[in-house]
């Protein structure tokens, strides 16, 4: 990591409710002794990296639908300055290098704030009560790995490519200490590294246990369990992980530990029929989802006429993501048209009736239990064939859609098309592409991704400055 990367968040109160992790002190930090010298002090600084999360810089666009949707052709028109990105000629454009490059400061401040938690807290641990300090943490150590494998995902070389290959730095303390760059293979191994112990330390969380938590308890804050990096969320991320690394064993232990556990039940139409009240993200089945206080605004700025920054599909490409099947409960109510008849996604739209359950609104899903299917079916394809098209067909029949059979030789472009229907504007798409490896990507008109480099994202050119030394990541 850069010398120079602030410990404090980059986000400005503006962005952010006010808290102690926030605030700006003389000397541009919190002191740790005042942060940290409570329980609720570490409950505030693990609020504020969920936080620093749903920046627009990070996943409150960037790394969902705006740059990663941009890669993966999944609009058929966004705002002019990702037309670089759109043909993977990111150096060419200075909008797409300041783009970039603020991903990956945004993303290792996340990390700095993050390490702050964890280099404090086993010497206050008699400031927990209860279980909180196994799984403040837990969701600590898990955020850590969360982060750094997305930075894998965004810079580094993909594991089919060459996983001894250079790629990022795993940070693991909040000093100017300068990390050096590991290779695909050792950042996974450290990812896991941190998510077995997280998994560990969340055995104590009450997704797991079943222990039932009221406002009574520590004014509810194990509830919600959805919008933090719970023990299924982690083990969600490890079969995410573990496919990755093609370790297929392991992706379909952890995917079918997620499934069976029946915590993450389907949407039904009865939540979705009524459009004033409707679960547009299907948040049942969140494994871990942001709690973005902004995606109203977010949401009318991308995806509608009057946003500074807009995205939509056309009518056709919209039918033909679907297959035209209308009845598709994701075709029926993701999206909106306008008077042109071009669609804009419309499940990050904050609906207005006070009826609207709490637990519907603000949510940006980064895991959900759709993928853990798709993940067990691709770990069973050669070894359970029936088994992988069962786990497919449950994602259909969860959309309203029947089941139908899939022909062996089909396979791979049938679960591509399936990861462009269930995961358009959340920014799974083109990791999908990227974890293949494959030379394109539908749409991506005549263009190589592999020979254009497509799948790596420049690192900063700050990274090659001060002294510190870097390999050229591409």
């Amino acid at each position: 990591m850069k010398s120079n990367i602030l410990i404090g968040c980059l986000l400005s109160v503006s962005l952010l409710s006010c808290n102690k992790w926030l605030d700006v002190k003389p000397d541009s930090q919190v002191k740790d002794s005042e942060l940290f010298s409570s329980e609720t002090g570490f409950k505030e600084a693990l609020s504020g990296v969920y936080s620093a999360m749903t920046y627009e810089p990070l996943y409150g666009r960037e790394l969902t639908f705006g740059l990663m949707g941009a890669l993966a052709c999944e609009w058929d028109y966004q705002n002019s300055s990702y037309q670089a990105d759109k043909a993977y000629a990111y150096k060419t454009s200075s909008t797409s290098l300041d783009r970039i490059d603020a991903i990956w400061e945004g993303v290792y401040n996340a990390i700095a704030n993050d390490n702050k938690i964890l280099e404090n807290i086993d010497s206050r641990k008699s400031v927990f009560g209860g279980d909180n300090y196994s799984i403040i943490k837990g969701e600590a150590l898990a955020l850590r790995a969360f982060l750094h494998f997305d930075l894998l995902r965004t810079f580094g070389a993909s594991y089919a490519e060459d996983p001894a290959k250079l790629t990022i730095p795993y940070v693991t303390a909040s000093s100017k200490q300068i990390f050096p760059q590991l290779s695909v293979t050792q950042v996974i191994d450290k990812v896991l590294e941190d998510l077995t112990a997280a998994e560990a330390l969340l055995k104590a969380d009450p997704i797991l246990t079943g222990k039932t938590v009221t406002i009574a308890d520590d004014n509810g804050y194990l509830m919600n369990r959805q919008v933090h990096l719970n023990y299924y969320a982690v083990k969600g991320l490890m079969a995410r992980i573990y496919l990755y690394k093609q370790d297929y064993p392991n992706a379909l232990a952890n995917a079918e530990a997620v499934i069976n556990s029946t915590r993450f039940p389907w949407i039904t139409p009865a939540a979705l029929s009524n459009r004033t009240i409707a679960d547009l993200t299907f948040s049942t089945e969140h494994l871990f989802a942001l709690n973005n206080i902004r995606l109203n605004t977010i949401a009318l700025n991308a995806f509608s006429s009057t946003g500074s920054s807009v995205f939509y599909i056309s009518s056709a490409s919209l039918q033909d993501y679907y297959n035209s099947h209308p009845e598709d409960y994701r075709y029926l109510y993701w999206f909106k048209v306008n008077d042109l008849g071009d669609y804009y996604l419309d499940m990050y739209t904050q609906l207005t009736s006070t009826s609207w359950p709490m637990a519907y609104r603000n949510k940006m899903p980064l895991l959900k239990v759709s993928e853990m299917h798709f993940i067990a079916a691709e770990c069973q394809q050669k070894t359970d064939y029936d088994k992988a098209v069962e786990h497919i067909n449950a994602v259909r029949k969860a959309r309203g859609l029947t089941a139908s059979p899939i022909n062996a030789a089909d396979f791979e472009t049938v679960l591509a098309q399936e990861y462009r229907k269930e995961f358009i504007g959340e920014g799974q798409l083109f990791f999908y592409h990227k974890r293949k490896n494959n030379t394109a990507i539908p749409k991506a008109t005549g263009l190589n991704l592999v020979q254009l480099k497509g799948y790596k994202l420049p690192l900063p050119v700050s990274e090659y400055e001060n002294g510190v030394n870097r390999v050229d990541n591409q």
